[in-house]
């Protein structure tokens, strides 16, 4: 039976650094040991796909794997099921999952992952597309897709680039926390983990461990944020349909 491989990033690119220079300790090792050699980008998080494709090709290239856009294959559902690994980039995570929806890849990037143990790498919005749904994103709805349910890798929701209210700031405006409670007031809302800048969640079948540089906060309904650290073990998230 196919095992579940994700590997969920906050982001990209830290201050000062190039592509996936952060997460270069585990980031090929997850690729290699799920015999990943070329990796299926999707940018569909951008309006410019050969900017974005030209933009990612070189540090994937350092890493030591092959990147090909899916822009550029003339059957995208069967470019997923044939390749050796997945990768969602960041951008507008509205424009993203509409993109999906539009070219029916919802089902395809499932069964991919779920059935044929396809690796799956997500950052940012590719990140918020992974979860239940993107309610918690940080981005402007841009546009609509018809749904805000998204790829259901895992039964949770994230907040990529979540960051900590300064307390020394006059701005007073609501926090990033104020905003994920307001989410959590709603009915059928599930628990929310914010990623700071340099962490990840890598799920791995029914275990799923935080890594990185950073701490992550965990949000649920009528409970207390809980702080996690990277290594930590988080696959209590994965045991319930929230």
């Amino acid at each position: 039976m196919a095992t579940r491989q994700v590997l969920l990033l906050s982001n990209s690119k830290l201050h000062g650094q190039d592509f996936f220079e952060w997460c270069s300790d585990f980031f090929p090792s997850f690729l290699s040991k799920n015999n990943v050699k070329k990796l299926l980008f999707i940018p569909y998080a951008v309006r410019d796909h050969d900017d974005y494709l030209n933009k990612v090709e070189g540090p994937f290239m350092k890493l030591g794997f092959q990147v090909e856009s899916i822009h550029n294959k003339p059957d995208p559902g069967l470019a997923i099921s044939e390749c050796d690994g997945i990768f969602v980039g960041g951008g507008n995570t509205f424009l993203l999952l509409k993109t999906l929806y539009e070219k029916d890849l919802i089902e395809p990037i499932r069964t991919a992952v779920f059935k044929k143990g396809i690796p799956y790498i997500g950052s940012s919005a590719g990140t918020n597309v992974a979860t239940r749904s993107i309610s918690t994103t940080n981005d402007m709805p841009i546009c609509f897709p018809p749904t805000l349910e998204a790829l259901k890798l895992v039964p949770f929701n994230i907040n990529p680039h979540y960051i900590e209210a300064d307390p020394n700031s006059k701005h007073m405006g609501e926090t990033r926390e104020d905003r994920i409670k307001e989410y959590l007031n709603e009915p059928g809302s599930a628990p929310v983990l914010g990623l700071k800048e340099g962490s990840a969640l890598l799920v791995e079948n029914d275990k799923a461990t935080l890594m990185g540089h950073q701490a992550a906060k965990l949000f649920q309904k009528n409970k207390d944020p809980v702080e996690f650290n990277s290594g930590d073990d988080l696959s209590f998230l994965l045991l319930h349909d929230f």
